[in-house]
């Protein structure tokens, strides 16, 4: 049994393994920035995108052949949580369960965060796109 870390993010053994099929998949692309910007019904969602370069106050965290980046801000809203790969039927795709997340939308795709509980509730990341 995994025992819960407050100030980390987690991740379960099939989302490791999913992930790590991805990277294999890129050229040049190294590592996976995981983050949350504003959107969605809920007021935030999650993000992921390649990144071949991280910033200086990134949180690095590596898995066997993976490498995952968190921007500050991020981190904030994602420490404590797990990310797992799940497959439900017709449904598949990465789940996180976040202790920070006061709400999640119908879809599942955005949450809510009580303003208190999160030190800086400003989230700017940008995500780009290919």
């Amino acid at each position: 049994m995994d025992r819960f870390k407050p100030d980390q993010l987690q991740f379960s053994d099939v989302a490791i393994s999913h992930f790590s099929g991805l990277l294999n998949k890129e050229d040049g692309n190294k590592s996976i920035r995981i983050g949350v910007k504003k959107a969605g019904c809920s007021g935030y969602e999650y993000f992921f995108e390649y990144a071949e370069t991280h910033a200086e106050d990134d949180t690095l965290i590596k898995h066997d052949n993976c490498t995952f980046l968190i921007d500050p801000k991020s981190f904030e809203f994602l420490k404590g949580s797990k990310v797992d790969y799940e497959e439900d039927g017709f449904n598949k795709g990465i789940k996180f369960h976040n202790p920070n997340a006061t709400a999640v939308c119908g879809c599942g795709e955005s949450f809510t965060v009580d303003p208190d509980t999160i030190s800086s509730s400003e989230v700017t990341s940008e995500v780009k796109k290919k």
